[in-house]
């Protein structure tokens, strides 16, 4: 079954480029040029993954993502023009999945695209036992996370991020053997990627947030403290 994509970005030619090149790969597009029309479109259609430029008219991208993210963990792919490594931690706190910075070769976002799908597939197939650490319930069917009884609500790759952790709890990770399982051996991106997602996390977490420790030197274990 082919996948929906939302584009949203200001400038036509760029929408109609980035459109015609997932068309040729058998995905469906819908097009919105502008931040308002893209909440519009996010409510009433049933999407897969949002491409969202940054600067737009009306609601620029930061502030499309904030709203999308109060009620959904749809992957978000951003698009900016800007080179700042500092908009691009700002994408990851909101809980953008990955980054591309214009001029960019439409197939690289293909191939972003094709990539992160597959990450989310491959977290799918799963068994049907969730994973129970103490308050915290992960089920892997339905990607709930539960902390005492109380949904919490992440994005999929602070989701991708806490399987990970739960998944090799006990054991030192390093920065970049997150960066690698988690965002893939293609990601180009800083490793304070995964300190920014690390803090979101124990946020998140809560009361429980030392579930997750940093480890002095090397980066970061998931651990239950008697």
């Amino acid at each position: 079954m082919s996948k929906t994509i939302l584009i949203v970005d200001d400038e036509y030619r760029i929408r109609r480029l980035i459109s015609d090149y997932f068309k040729k790969e058998d995905f469906l597009v819908i097009e919105a040029e502008n931040g308002e029309e893209a909440i519009i479109k996010f409510k009433n259609n049933t999407l897969d993954l949002i491409i969202l430029d940054v600067m737009m008219p009306k609601l620029n991208g930061w502030e499309v993502c904030r709203i999308i993210r109060k009620s959904s963990t749809i992957p978000i792919i951003m698009l900016t023009a800007k080179a700042e490594e500092e908009d691009e931690l700002l994408g990851f706190e909101l809980g953008v999945d990955d980054y591309i910075t214009k001029p960019f070769s439409p197939k690289v976002l293909i191939a972003k695209t094709k990539a992160l799908f597959k990450r989310i597939e491959s977290v799918n197939d799963v068994s049907n036992q969730p994973l129970v650490i103490e308050a915290l319930v992960i089920d892997e069917l339905s990607h709930r996370v539960t902390l005492k009884d109380e949904d919490v609500n992440l994005s999929p790759k602070e989701y991708d991020l806490l399987l990970y952790l739960v998944k090799n709890k006990g054991i030192a990770l390093s920065r970049d053997m997150i960066l690698n399982n988690v965002w893939g051996y293609d990601y180009y991106g800083d490793l304070r990627t995964v300190d920014t997602h690390i803090k979101r996390l124990r946020e998140k977490l809560k009361d429980n947030a030392d579930y997750i420790s940093t480890v002095r030197g090397s980066g970061y274990r998931f651990e239950v403290k008697k």
